[in-house]
């Protein structure tokens, strides 16, 4: 049974719930277009890895599995966020569903915050399909498929610039145009093995050191496309 001056205490917290949440979403519409350059994060959204497991925690009322995702410095707000949201989901079902989304939406802003990015808002949109695709091999606890998939994709994208400039190459001394479009299809072809020959790099330079020294140099001839 509630004391008077719990119910007080609650009704306040309520209250501040509320400004909270008007206040972000005041934020979200007015400022939207400035973050628009930056790219979109599946941490944002409803189906992504984090508001499940937050929900999940909400529910057995124990904050520490969710609390990996913030970092150290941002540990003592995400445990007041959660020990507020849990006594005020209690007062019904309308409460329950302010104090869910306040939560989430400090959680979701300081894990954004954590990774130097712009807190945009919650978003209730599909998960892009490779990233989706990357989070069920962390399921099944195995990254054949992935890895599968990708390679199939990648080939086949390879062959079709690789056609397209091999073709053309035979016909660019025919007249200019022929050679122009010979040109295209090449820098188009080369670009695209770079982006994957320096998306392996940016991992792997990292992890191993020199492996970057040990790639073979890009030509003069690549070079001067760039």
């Amino acid at each position: 049974m509630h004391t008077n001056k719990e119910d007080l205490a609650m009704k306040k917290t309520l209250t501040m719930l509320l400004v909270i949440i008007g206040t972000m979403m005041f934020i979200e519409d007015r400022y939207a277009p400035f973050f628009l350059p930056f790219a979109f994060a599946h941490c944002d959204t409803m189906n992504g890895p984090i508001i499940p497991e937050a929900k999940a925690a909400l529910e057995k009322g124990d904050v520490t599995p969710i609390l990996q995702w913030v970092k150290k410095d941002d540990e003592g707000e995400i445990r007041t966020a959660f020990t507020q949201a849990v006594a005020v989901r209690g007062l019904g079902p309308q409460a329950k569903e302010l104090a869910d989304r306040y939560f989430l939406e400090t959680l979701i802003r300081l894990h954004r915050a954590g990774e130097g990015a712009p807190y945009t808002g919650l978003k209730d949109e599909p998960i892009d399909p490779i990233v989706a695709m990357a989070d069920k091999a962390l399921v099944d606890g195995s990254s054949d498929e992935m890895i599968k998939k990708l390679n199939a994709h990648m080939a086949k994208a390879i062959l079709e610039k690789f056609d397209k400039a091999l073709s053309t190459r035979k016909e660019r001394f025919n007249s200019v145009d022929a050679g122009r479009e010979y040109v295209e299809a090449y820098v188009t072809y080369v670009h695209y093995i770079e982006g994957i020959h320096d998306a392996i790099l940016s991992t792997a330079g990292h992890e191993h050191g020199g492996a970057a020294e040990s790639m073979p140099h890009k030509s003069a001839e690549h070079a001067e496309h760039k």
